[in-house]
């Protein structure tokens, strides 16, 4: 894994504590709720922290009004 910034850090550590109680399924927004960060920057880092993690997958899965992600253990 290359480096990470802090906001990228704090994003994937909020995945794997919800894939770990068993949450599958993310909206940027509700994440962006959570960390204090805008629906648009979790939207765009979420694909390349996927490209960055070894422990979770993170799958863009639907879009509606926002888009939903699916995010696995790997």
């Amino acid at each position: 894994m290359s480096e990470l910034n802090e906001k990228d850090r704090e994003i994937l550590q909020y995945l794997r504590e919800s894939v770990a109680r068993g949450e599958s399924y993310f909206r940027s927004k509700n994440i962006a709720k959570q960390l204090g960060l805008s629906s648009k920057q979790v939207g765009a880092r979420l694909p390349k922290l996927d490209e960055e993690s070894d422990d979770v997958e993170i799958e863009k899965w639907g879009r509606a009004r926002s888009t939903t992600w699916r995010v696995t253990r790997s």
